[in-house]
């Protein structure tokens, strides 16, 4: 089962090098659009046979955010590796916005991202599983197109059950020696 999966991983992987560099809106070509009701895109993620739900938690004025959306989501082939396997959100830790979390309670997007989910710095990108609980959670901007996708990953091989992200990293390096 590990094998098949590390398979199909590489293969998605090659797949996406096939995919030319292109430079697409990360708004139109990565965010997915919603209405704010995270348990009913809980429920759409689980009919499309997603993997889980990506939430990118950011605000206005963050340089770190702005550069993620500049360098990162804004390739087609990262674009095309989320959404094939995930629902992915924007959510504003200072927003006013009413939204409704994966349990189906109403609260501010600011509330949701406060208390709900003790977002302290942006950006933060949380995956969430089907069952709507966060499993993996990384603070900061990735360092490169390679480690957003290797985030990506992580999330798809469960490799959160064994071991950290960087533990992951730094074994997925050795293995591509």
């Amino acid at each position: 089962m590990r094998v098949l999966s590390l398979i199909y991983g590489l293969l998605a992987l090659l797949s996406l090098s096939t995919v030319s560099a292109e430079i697409r809106d990360p708004g139109e070509h990565f965010f997915e659009s919603t209405f704010g009701d995270y348990s009913e895109e809980l429920e759409i993620a689980r009919e499309e046979g997603k993997k889980g739900i990506f939430l990118f938690f950011e605000e206005d004025d963050c340089p770190f955010c702005a550069r993620m959306k500049g360098t990162i989501l804004n390739q087609s082939a990262v674009q095309v590796f989320y959404r094939e396997h995930f629902k992915n959100y924007r959510i504003n830790i200072k927003g006013e916005v009413e939204i409704v979390d994966f349990a189906g309670e109403a609260m501010l997007e600011k509330v949701f991202a406060e208390k709900r989910n003790k977002v302290r710095a942006t950006p933060l990108m949380a995956f969430y599983n089907l069952d709507g609980q966060m499993v993996v959670r990384y603070t900061g901007a990735a360092s490169s197109i390679k480690e957003f996708l290797m985030l990506g990953q992580y999330m798809l091989d469960k490799g959160y059950l064994k071991q950290s992200f960087s533990r992951y990293k730094r074994l997925q390096r050795k293995k591509n020696r």
